[in-house]
Protein backbone atom coordinates (compact mmCIF):
# COMPACT_ATOMS: atom_id res chain seq x y z
CA UNK A 1 0.00 0.00 0.00
CA UNK A 2 1.12 3.71 -0.59
CA UNK A 3 2.66 5.49 1.97
CA UNK A 4 -0.61 7.71 1.39
CA UNK A 5 -3.91 7.53 -0.73
CA UNK A 6 -3.44 8.63 -4.25
CA UNK A 7 -5.92 11.85 -3.71
CA UNK A 8 -5.87 13.04 -7.24
CA UNK A 9 -6.25 9.81 -8.65
CA UNK A 10 -9.51 9.35 -5.95
CA UNK A 11 -11.11 12.87 -6.83
CA UNK A 12 -11.21 12.51 -10.19
CA UNK A 13 -13.05 9.50 -10.06
CA UNK A 14 -14.82 10.57 -7.51
CA UNK A 15 -15.84 13.51 -9.77
CA UNK A 16 -16.63 11.16 -12.64
CA UNK A 17 -19.05 8.68 -10.20
CA UNK A 18 -20.78 12.03 -9.23
CA UNK A 19 -21.06 12.83 -13.01
CA UNK A 20 -22.57 9.59 -13.84
CA UNK A 21 -24.97 9.72 -11.08
CA UNK A 22 -26.02 13.37 -12.41
CA UNK A 23 -26.55 12.07 -15.58
CA UNK A 24 -29.00 9.15 -14.22
CA UNK A 25 -26.56 6.23 -13.52
CA UNK A 26 -27.32 4.65 -9.80
CA UNK A 27 -27.41 1.30 -7.63
CA UNK A 28 -25.35 -1.15 -8.40
CA UNK A 29 -24.11 1.09 -11.77
CA UNK A 30 -22.61 3.86 -9.21
CA UNK A 31 -21.31 1.58 -6.52
CA UNK A 32 -19.44 -0.89 -8.54
CA UNK A 33 -17.59 2.38 -10.30
CA UNK A 34 -17.13 3.95 -6.72
CA UNK A 35 -15.45 0.94 -5.45
CA UNK A 36 -13.10 0.98 -8.63
CA UNK A 37 -12.24 4.46 -7.58
CA UNK A 38 -11.47 3.15 -3.80
CA UNK A 39 -9.24 0.59 -4.84
CA UNK A 40 -7.29 2.99 -7.28
CA UNK A 41 -7.49 6.13 -4.57
CA UNK A 42 -5.73 3.21 -1.66
CA UNK A 43 -3.75 1.34 -3.95
CA UNK A 44 -6.01 -1.78 -2.40
CA UNK A 45 -6.19 -5.16 -4.64
CA UNK A 46 -9.96 -5.57 -4.22
CA UNK A 47 -12.58 -3.63 -2.66
CA UNK A 48 -16.13 -5.32 -1.83
CA UNK A 49 -19.62 -3.46 -0.45
CA UNK A 50 -21.82 -5.87 1.48
CA UNK A 51 -25.58 -4.72 2.01
CA UNK A 52 -27.26 -5.86 4.95
CA UNK A 53 -30.62 -6.66 5.58
CA UNK A 54 -32.48 -8.02 9.08
CA UNK A 55 -30.54 -11.05 9.68
CA UNK A 56 -27.84 -11.02 7.26
CA UNK A 57 -25.66 -9.25 4.41
CA UNK A 58 -24.89 -10.18 0.68
CA UNK A 59 -22.23 -9.08 -1.86
CA UNK A 60 -23.75 -7.10 -3.77
CA UNK A 61 -20.80 -5.29 -5.72
CA UNK A 62 -16.98 -5.68 -6.80
CA UNK A 63 -13.93 -5.09 -7.78
CA UNK A 64 -10.21 -6.42 -8.68
CA UNK A 65 -9.26 -9.64 -6.00
CA UNK A 66 -12.94 -9.90 -4.18
CA UNK A 67 -14.69 -10.17 -7.61
CA UNK A 68 -15.16 -13.86 -6.76
CA UNK A 69 -17.11 -12.91 -3.54
CA UNK A 70 -20.33 -11.35 -5.27
CA UNK A 71 -23.84 -12.95 -4.52
CA UNK A 72 -21.67 -14.77 -1.42
CA UNK A 73 -23.76 -14.15 2.05
CA UNK A 74 -22.52 -12.31 4.71
CA UNK A 75 -23.34 -13.51 8.34
CA UNK A 76 -24.08 -11.09 10.74
CA UNK A 77 -23.48 -13.44 13.74
CA UNK A 78 -19.44 -13.80 12.00
CA UNK A 79 -17.12 -11.48 14.43
CA UNK A 80 -15.97 -9.77 11.99
CA UNK A 81 -19.23 -8.44 10.62
CA UNK A 82 -20.31 -7.72 14.54
CA UNK A 83 -17.01 -5.38 14.39
CA UNK A 84 -17.87 -3.40 11.71
CA UNK A 85 -21.61 -3.07 13.17
CA UNK A 86 -21.14 -2.15 16.53
CA UNK A 87 -17.52 -1.23 16.26
CA UNK A 88 -15.21 2.13 15.29
CA UNK A 89 -16.74 3.59 12.00
CA UNK A 90 -13.70 1.83 10.59
CA UNK A 91 -11.82 -0.94 11.57
CA UNK A 92 -8.93 -3.30 10.25
CA UNK A 93 -7.98 -6.98 10.25
CA UNK A 94 -5.70 -9.91 9.24
CA UNK A 95 -8.06 -11.79 6.88
CA UNK A 96 -6.76 -15.07 8.93
CA UNK A 97 -9.72 -13.08 11.03
CA UNK A 98 -12.48 -13.82 8.80
CA UNK A 99 -14.23 -17.05 8.24
CA UNK A 100 -11.81 -19.94 7.16
CA UNK A 101 -13.17 -20.49 3.84
CA UNK A 102 -13.17 -16.94 3.41
CA UNK A 103 -9.63 -16.98 4.26
CA UNK A 104 -8.19 -19.05 2.19
CA UNK A 105 -9.80 -17.63 -0.78
CA UNK A 106 -7.72 -14.42 0.24
CA UNK A 107 -4.65 -15.91 1.16
CA UNK A 108 -4.47 -17.85 -1.83
CA UNK A 109 -4.74 -14.47 -4.39
CA UNK A 110 -1.93 -12.66 -2.47
CA UNK A 111 -4.10 -10.89 0.18
CA UNK A 112 -3.24 -10.24 3.89
CA UNK A 113 -5.79 -7.99 5.80
CA UNK A 114 -8.41 -5.71 5.23
CA UNK A 115 -9.54 -2.48 5.66
CA UNK A 116 -13.69 -2.38 6.65
CA UNK A 117 -15.72 1.33 7.06
CA UNK A 118 -19.53 0.79 8.13
CA UNK A 119 -22.09 2.23 6.02
CA UNK A 120 -24.88 3.74 7.79
CA UNK A 121 -27.76 6.57 8.28
CA UNK A 122 -29.70 7.40 11.20
CA UNK A 123 -27.88 4.73 13.46
CA UNK A 124 -28.90 1.92 11.23
CA UNK A 125 -26.23 -0.41 9.89
CA UNK A 126 -26.93 -0.06 5.99
CA UNK A 127 -23.78 -2.49 5.01
CA UNK A 128 -19.77 -2.09 5.18
CA UNK A 129 -17.05 -1.52 2.74
CA UNK A 130 -13.84 -3.88 2.36
CA UNK A 131 -10.55 -3.00 0.70
CA UNK A 132 -8.24 -5.63 0.57
CA UNK A 133 -4.13 -5.63 0.66
CA UNK A 134 -1.32 -7.45 -0.46
CA UNK A 135 0.65 -6.56 2.43
CA UNK A 136 0.76 -6.46 6.57
CA UNK A 137 1.64 -3.05 6.91
CA UNK A 138 -1.16 -1.14 9.15
CA UNK A 139 -3.80 1.72 7.05
CA UNK A 140 -2.77 5.18 7.54
CA UNK A 141 -5.13 7.53 9.53
CA UNK A 142 -5.40 9.19 6.13
CA UNK A 143 -6.78 5.82 4.56
CA UNK A 144 -8.94 4.97 7.37
CA UNK A 145 -10.11 8.99 6.99
CA UNK A 146 -11.00 7.98 2.88
CA UNK A 147 -12.78 5.34 3.38
CA UNK A 148 -14.87 6.33 6.26
CA UNK A 149 -15.40 9.16 3.45
CA UNK A 150 -16.69 7.15 1.13
CA UNK A 151 -19.42 5.12 3.55
CA UNK A 152 -20.70 8.63 4.18
CA UNK A 153 -21.17 8.16 0.04
CA UNK A 154 -22.74 5.30 -0.14
CA UNK A 155 -24.71 6.02 2.61
CA UNK A 156 -26.39 9.58 1.04
CA UNK A 157 -26.63 7.16 -2.44
CA UNK A 158 -29.23 4.99 0.01
CA UNK A 159 -30.78 8.40 1.54
CA UNK A 160 -31.18 9.69 -1.77
CA UNK A 161 -32.83 5.94 -2.99
CA UNK A 162 -30.49 6.26 -6.77
CA UNK A 163 -31.64 2.73 -7.21
CA UNK A 164 -30.49 1.04 -3.94
CA UNK A 165 -31.35 -0.95 -1.34
CA UNK A 166 -30.95 -3.91 -3.39
CA UNK A 167 -32.82 -5.82 -1.78
CA UNK A 168 -35.45 -3.81 -0.65
CA UNK A 169 -36.38 -5.53 2.39
CA UNK A 170 -36.20 -5.23 6.38
CA UNK A 171 -36.65 -1.97 8.58
CA UNK A 172 -33.20 -0.08 7.46
CA UNK A 173 -35.44 0.58 3.96
CA UNK A 174 -38.75 1.30 6.47
CA UNK A 175 -37.03 3.86 8.16
CA UNK A 176 -35.40 5.57 5.42
CA UNK A 177 -38.42 5.86 2.94
CA UNK A 178 -40.77 7.00 5.27
CA UNK A 179 -42.15 10.73 4.97
CA UNK A 180 -43.39 12.67 7.69
CA UNK A 181 -45.11 15.17 8.56
CA UNK A 182 -46.22 17.31 11.54
CA UNK A 183 -49.25 19.28 11.43
CA UNK A 184 -50.60 21.84 13.10
CA UNK A 185 -54.21 21.38 14.98
CA UNK A 186 -55.75 23.77 11.59
CA UNK A 187 -54.36 20.58 9.37
CA UNK A 188 -51.71 22.94 7.73
CA UNK A 189 -47.98 21.47 7.60
CA UNK A 190 -45.22 22.77 9.68
CA UNK A 191 -42.72 19.97 8.95
CA UNK A 192 -41.61 18.10 5.90
CA UNK A 193 -38.99 16.11 5.88
CA UNK A 194 -36.52 15.29 3.03
CA UNK A 195 -38.19 11.50 2.94
CA UNK A 196 -41.21 13.22 2.38
CA UNK A 197 -39.95 15.48 -0.65
CA UNK A 198 -38.87 11.91 -2.13
CA UNK A 199 -42.25 10.28 -1.69
CA UNK A 200 -44.48 12.75 -2.90
CA UNK A 201 -42.63 15.06 -5.38
CA UNK A 202 -43.24 17.92 -2.87
CA UNK A 203 -40.64 20.03 -1.88
CA UNK A 204 -40.83 21.52 1.47
CA UNK A 205 -41.38 24.92 -0.17
CA UNK A 206 -44.34 23.55 -1.53
CA UNK A 207 -45.57 21.65 1.28
CA UNK A 208 -45.03 23.77 4.61
CA UNK A 209 -47.96 26.33 5.80
CA UNK A 210 -50.21 24.82 3.71
CA UNK A 211 -52.89 21.96 4.38
CA UNK A 212 -51.63 18.29 4.19
CA UNK A 213 -52.02 17.23 0.53
CA UNK A 214 -53.63 14.02 1.29
CA UNK A 215 -56.25 12.68 4.14
CA UNK A 216 -54.79 11.92 7.52
CA UNK A 217 -56.28 8.70 9.24
CA UNK A 218 -57.48 9.05 13.16
CA UNK A 219 -54.90 8.86 15.52
CA UNK A 220 -53.63 4.86 15.70
CA UNK A 221 -55.33 4.33 12.52
CA UNK A 222 -53.69 3.30 9.28
CA UNK A 223 -54.91 3.91 5.58
CA UNK A 224 -53.94 3.10 2.04
CA UNK A 225 -54.33 6.32 -0.65
CA UNK A 226 -53.89 6.42 -4.13
CA UNK A 227 -52.18 10.12 -5.47
CA UNK A 228 -52.98 11.60 -8.53
CA UNK A 229 -50.76 9.80 -10.69
CA UNK A 230 -51.38 6.66 -9.93
CA UNK A 231 -48.81 5.57 -6.99
CA UNK A 232 -50.33 4.60 -3.32
CA UNK A 233 -48.97 5.51 0.58
CA UNK A 234 -50.35 4.06 3.38
CA UNK A 235 -50.37 6.93 5.97
CA UNK A 236 -50.44 6.80 9.38
CA UNK A 237 -50.82 9.06 12.27
CA UNK A 238 -50.72 9.84 15.75
CA UNK A 239 -50.80 12.88 18.55
CA UNK A 240 -47.84 15.13 19.97
CA UNK A 241 -49.44 15.81 23.43
CA UNK A 242 -47.75 19.07 24.66
CA UNK A 243 -46.65 20.80 21.77
CA UNK A 244 -48.00 23.08 19.44
CA UNK A 245 -48.08 20.73 16.90
CA UNK A 246 -50.67 18.49 17.34
CA UNK A 247 -49.92 15.56 15.22
CA UNK A 248 -47.71 13.44 12.98
CA UNK A 249 -47.97 12.05 10.16
CA UNK A 250 -45.71 9.36 8.46
CA UNK A 251 -46.20 7.78 5.16
CA UNK A 252 -44.66 5.72 2.78
CA UNK A 253 -44.95 4.76 -1.27
CA UNK A 254 -46.81 1.01 -1.52
CA UNK A 255 -47.03 1.00 -5.24
CA UNK A 256 -43.88 -1.62 -4.73
CA UNK A 257 -46.55 -4.04 -2.75
CA UNK A 258 -49.05 -3.39 -4.51
CA UNK A 259 -47.22 -4.54 -7.51
CA UNK A 260 -45.69 -7.59 -5.77
CA UNK A 261 -50.16 -8.43 -4.66
CA UNK A 262 -50.57 -8.12 -8.90
CA UNK A 263 -47.48 -10.44 -9.62
CA UNK A 264 -49.11 -12.80 -7.16
CA UNK A 265 -52.08 -12.93 -8.89
CA UNK A 266 -50.12 -13.06 -12.21
CA UNK A 267 -48.15 -16.24 -10.40
CA UNK A 268 -51.26 -18.12 -9.56
CA UNK A 269 -52.43 -17.62 -13.42
CA UNK A 270 -49.85 -18.47 -14.97
CA UNK A 271 -49.08 -21.56 -12.47
CA UNK A 272 -52.93 -22.86 -13.10
CA UNK A 273 -51.77 -22.44 -17.07
CA UNK A 274 -48.64 -24.41 -16.63
CA UNK A 275 -50.19 -27.28 -14.72
CA UNK A 276 -53.34 -27.33 -16.39
CA UNK A 277 -51.37 -28.04 -19.84
CA UNK A 278 -49.73 -30.97 -18.81
CA UNK A 279 -51.92 -32.61 -17.31
CA UNK A 280 -55.17 -31.73 -20.10
CA UNK A 281 -52.05 -33.37 -22.21
CA UNK A 282 -51.64 -36.55 -20.09
CA UNK A 283 -55.69 -37.12 -19.65
CA UNK A 284 -55.93 -36.97 -23.51
CA UNK A 285 -53.57 -39.49 -24.42
CA UNK A 286 -54.77 -41.43 -21.53
CA UNK A 287 -58.02 -41.24 -22.99
CA UNK A 288 -56.93 -42.09 -26.39
CA UNK A 289 -55.17 -45.55 -25.17
CA UNK A 290 -58.32 -46.38 -22.88
CA UNK A 291 -61.03 -46.03 -25.91
CA UNK A 292 -58.74 -46.91 -29.14
CA UNK A 293 -55.75 -49.24 -28.07
CA UNK A 294 -56.79 -52.07 -30.17
CA UNK A 295 -57.42 -49.54 -33.55
CA UNK A 296 -53.66 -47.65 -32.84
CA UNK A 297 -51.04 -48.73 -34.46
CA UNK A 298 -47.60 -49.93 -32.45
CA UNK A 299 -45.81 -47.00 -33.37
CA UNK A 300 -48.82 -44.54 -32.28
CA UNK A 301 -48.91 -46.42 -29.05
CA UNK A 302 -45.32 -45.35 -28.44
CA UNK A 303 -45.84 -42.20 -29.10
CA UNK A 304 -48.75 -41.66 -26.96
CA UNK A 305 -46.99 -43.15 -24.02
CA UNK A 306 -44.07 -41.20 -24.87
CA UNK A 307 -45.52 -38.19 -24.84
CA UNK A 308 -47.46 -38.95 -21.44
CA UNK A 309 -43.63 -39.96 -19.94
CA UNK A 310 -42.76 -35.82 -21.14
CA UNK A 311 -45.61 -34.36 -20.09
CA UNK A 312 -45.45 -36.27 -16.21
CA UNK A 313 -41.71 -35.25 -16.16
CA UNK A 314 -42.83 -31.90 -17.09
CA UNK A 315 -45.78 -32.01 -14.10
CA UNK A 316 -43.24 -33.10 -11.61
CA UNK A 317 -40.26 -30.86 -12.03
CA UNK A 318 -42.95 -27.98 -12.12
CA UNK A 319 -44.18 -29.51 -8.51
CA UNK A 320 -40.92 -29.83 -7.25
CA UNK A 321 -40.25 -25.95 -8.40
CA UNK A 322 -43.50 -25.15 -6.44
CA UNK A 323 -43.04 -27.06 -3.27
CA UNK A 324 -39.30 -26.11 -3.08
CA UNK A 325 -40.28 -22.21 -3.38
CA UNK A 326 -43.39 -22.10 -0.88
CA UNK A 327 -42.03 -24.11 1.71
CA UNK A 328 -39.33 -26.46 2.49
CA UNK A 329 -36.56 -27.68 -0.43
CA UNK A 330 -38.84 -30.92 -1.13
CA UNK A 331 -37.47 -33.43 -2.90
CA UNK A 332 -34.51 -31.42 -4.65
CA UNK A 333 -31.63 -30.17 -2.96
CA UNK A 334 -31.92 -32.02 -0.20
CA UNK A 335 -29.55 -35.05 0.04
CA UNK A 336 -26.07 -35.02 1.94
CA UNK A 337 -23.75 -33.23 0.42
CA UNK A 338 -20.99 -35.32 -0.48
CA UNK A 339 -17.83 -34.83 -3.01
CA UNK A 340 -19.07 -35.44 -7.00
CA UNK A 341 -17.81 -34.71 -10.45
CA UNK A 342 -19.07 -31.52 -11.72
CA UNK A 343 -18.27 -32.42 -15.40
CA UNK A 344 -20.08 -35.49 -14.88
CA UNK A 345 -23.11 -33.68 -13.41
CA UNK A 346 -23.33 -31.02 -16.23
CA UNK A 347 -23.20 -33.35 -18.67
CA UNK A 348 -26.12 -35.39 -17.20
CA UNK A 349 -28.04 -32.75 -16.51
CA UNK A 350 -27.88 -31.23 -20.19
CA UNK A 351 -29.02 -34.65 -21.67
CA UNK A 352 -32.55 -34.00 -19.91
CA UNK A 353 -33.30 -30.67 -21.46
CA UNK A 354 -35.89 -30.32 -24.12
CA UNK A 355 -34.17 -31.11 -27.34
CA UNK A 356 -34.90 -27.20 -28.42
CA UNK A 357 -32.50 -26.42 -25.94
CA UNK A 358 -29.78 -28.92 -26.35
CA UNK A 359 -29.15 -27.99 -30.17
CA UNK A 360 -28.46 -24.22 -29.04
CA UNK A 361 -26.19 -25.58 -25.91
CA UNK A 362 -22.17 -25.51 -26.28
CA UNK A 363 -19.94 -27.26 -23.35
CA UNK A 364 -16.42 -25.93 -22.40
CA UNK A 365 -15.88 -28.13 -19.49
CA UNK A 366 -12.37 -29.24 -18.74
CA UNK A 367 -11.89 -32.84 -18.21
CA UNK A 368 -9.68 -32.31 -14.86
CA UNK A 369 -12.05 -30.16 -13.21
CA UNK A 370 -11.81 -30.82 -9.05
CA UNK A 371 -14.90 -32.58 -7.60
CA UNK A 372 -17.24 -30.17 -5.93
CA UNK A 373 -19.09 -30.52 -2.63
CA UNK A 374 -22.41 -31.30 -2.45
CA UNK A 375 -25.89 -32.31 -3.40
CA UNK A 376 -25.19 -33.75 -7.75
CA UNK A 377 -28.56 -34.88 -7.65
CA UNK A 378 -29.69 -30.86 -7.48
CA UNK A 379 -27.33 -30.36 -10.30
CA UNK A 380 -30.00 -30.73 -12.90
CA UNK A 381 -32.29 -28.91 -11.33
CA UNK A 382 -29.90 -26.07 -11.65
CA UNK A 383 -28.92 -26.29 -14.96
CA UNK A 384 -32.51 -26.76 -16.32
CA UNK A 385 -33.52 -23.72 -14.94
CA UNK A 386 -30.47 -21.35 -16.21
CA UNK A 387 -30.72 -23.06 -19.42
CA UNK A 388 -34.40 -23.01 -19.31
CA UNK A 389 -34.11 -19.35 -18.38
CA UNK A 390 -31.18 -18.53 -20.80
CA UNK A 391 -33.38 -19.46 -23.97
CA UNK A 392 -36.29 -17.54 -22.64
CA UNK A 393 -34.71 -14.49 -23.15
CA UNK A 394 -32.80 -15.16 -26.13
CA UNK A 395 -34.17 -15.11 -29.26
CA UNK A 396 -34.16 -17.38 -31.92
CA UNK A 397 -31.50 -19.68 -31.97
CA UNK A 398 -28.78 -17.45 -30.29
CA UNK A 399 -26.01 -20.09 -28.91
CA UNK A 400 -26.39 -20.71 -24.95
CA UNK A 401 -22.74 -21.59 -23.59
CA UNK A 402 -22.07 -23.78 -20.53
CA UNK A 403 -18.55 -23.33 -18.83
CA UNK A 404 -16.77 -24.39 -15.94
CA UNK A 405 -13.77 -23.89 -13.62
CA UNK A 406 -12.04 -23.76 -10.53
CA UNK A 407 -9.74 -21.93 -7.83
CA UNK A 408 -8.34 -23.00 -4.39
CA UNK A 409 -11.38 -23.51 -2.81
CA UNK A 410 -14.17 -23.35 -5.28
CA UNK A 411 -15.78 -24.81 -8.19
CA UNK A 412 -17.80 -22.58 -10.74
CA UNK A 413 -19.95 -23.29 -14.06
CA UNK A 414 -21.52 -20.69 -15.74
CA UNK A 415 -24.61 -20.21 -18.25
CA UNK A 416 -24.07 -17.29 -20.54
CA UNK A 417 -26.05 -16.39 -23.36
CA UNK A 418 -26.60 -13.31 -25.90
CA UNK A 419 -30.12 -13.00 -24.68
CA UNK A 420 -31.58 -9.13 -23.69
CA UNK A 421 -29.45 -9.00 -21.03
CA UNK A 422 -29.69 -7.40 -17.04
CA UNK A 423 -30.01 -4.40 -15.62
CA UNK A 424 -27.08 -4.06 -13.36
CA UNK A 425 -29.25 -2.53 -10.78
CA UNK A 426 -31.25 -6.08 -11.02
CA UNK A 427 -28.77 -8.52 -10.15
CA UNK A 428 -29.62 -9.31 -6.89
CA UNK A 429 -33.95 -8.91 -7.52
CA UNK A 430 -33.36 -11.17 -10.20
CA UNK A 431 -33.40 -14.00 -7.55
CA UNK A 432 -36.23 -12.65 -5.87
CA UNK A 433 -39.37 -15.21 -5.87
CA UNK A 434 -41.96 -14.28 -8.32
CA UNK A 435 -39.80 -11.38 -10.25
CA UNK A 436 -38.82 -11.31 -13.66
CA UNK A 437 -37.58 -7.69 -14.81
CA UNK A 438 -39.66 -5.12 -16.30
CA UNK A 439 -39.76 -6.80 -20.16
CA UNK A 440 -43.48 -5.71 -19.21
CA UNK A 441 -44.70 -8.24 -21.67
CA UNK A 442 -45.67 -11.57 -20.16
CA UNK A 443 -46.84 -13.23 -22.74
CA UNK A 444 -43.47 -13.00 -24.76
CA UNK A 445 -41.47 -14.31 -21.67
CA UNK A 446 -43.74 -16.68 -19.94
CA UNK A 447 -43.45 -18.05 -16.84
CA UNK A 448 -43.77 -17.90 -12.80
CA UNK A 449 -40.98 -15.93 -11.83
CA UNK A 450 -39.45 -19.12 -9.82
CA UNK A 451 -36.10 -20.19 -11.93
CA UNK A 452 -33.53 -18.01 -10.40
CA UNK A 453 -34.63 -18.25 -6.90
CA UNK A 454 -35.03 -21.37 -7.04
CA UNK A 455 -31.07 -21.66 -8.03
CA UNK A 456 -29.73 -19.33 -5.32
CA UNK A 457 -31.86 -21.66 -2.76
CA UNK A 458 -30.59 -25.00 -3.46
CA UNK A 459 -26.69 -23.47 -4.38
CA UNK A 460 -26.96 -22.25 -0.70
CA UNK A 461 -27.58 -24.58 0.81
CA UNK A 462 -24.18 -26.65 -0.57
CA UNK A 463 -22.58 -23.69 1.06
CA UNK A 464 -22.72 -22.26 -2.29
CA UNK A 465 -23.68 -19.16 -3.62
CA UNK A 466 -24.99 -17.89 -7.23
CA UNK A 467 -24.51 -14.52 -8.75
CA UNK A 468 -25.68 -13.08 -11.93
CA UNK A 469 -24.44 -9.99 -14.30
CA UNK A 470 -24.64 -8.62 -17.78
CA UNK A 471 -22.55 -10.10 -20.20
CA UNK A 472 -20.01 -7.80 -21.98
CA UNK A 473 -21.23 -7.40 -25.59
CA UNK A 474 -24.91 -8.51 -24.24
CA UNK A 475 -26.72 -11.55 -22.68
CA UNK A 476 -26.10 -12.24 -19.06
CA UNK A 477 -23.87 -14.88 -17.11
CA UNK A 478 -25.39 -16.33 -14.67
CA UNK A 479 -22.28 -18.01 -12.37
CA UNK A 480 -22.83 -21.09 -9.43
CA UNK A 481 -19.68 -21.69 -6.65
CA UNK A 482 -19.95 -24.37 -4.87
CA UNK A 483 -17.31 -25.80 -2.21
CA UNK A 484 -14.78 -28.15 -3.77
CA UNK A 485 -14.84 -31.92 -2.77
Amino acid sequence: MPDRPDYAAFIAGHTAVINMINAGASGVTALNRLLEVVQTGLGAHGVSFAEYGPSRGRIVATSGASSWALGRVVDHADPSVARLLSGPATTEVPVTALPAEVAEQFTTRGIRRMLGARVEAGGLALGSLHAFFTDDEPSSPEAHGLLGYVAVSVAHLYGDQSGLPVHGDGPVVAALADGLAIVDSQGYVRLWNPAAERVTGRTAAQALNRPLPFPAPPTGRVIDHRLPDGRWMKIAAGDLPGRSYSRVVTFRDISDQNQLNHDWDLFLAVTSHELRTPVTVIKGYADTLTGHWDALADGDRREATRAIGQRATDLARLVDRLLATTGGLGPVGGSAPVPFDVVDALRAAVTELPTDLRRRLTLELPEDLPKAFGDRAAIATVVTELATNAGKYAEGDSPIELTAEADEQTVAFRVSDRGIGVRPEHVERAFDRFWQGESGDHRRYPGAGLGLFLVRRIVERQNGWASIRPRPGGGTIVEVRLPRG
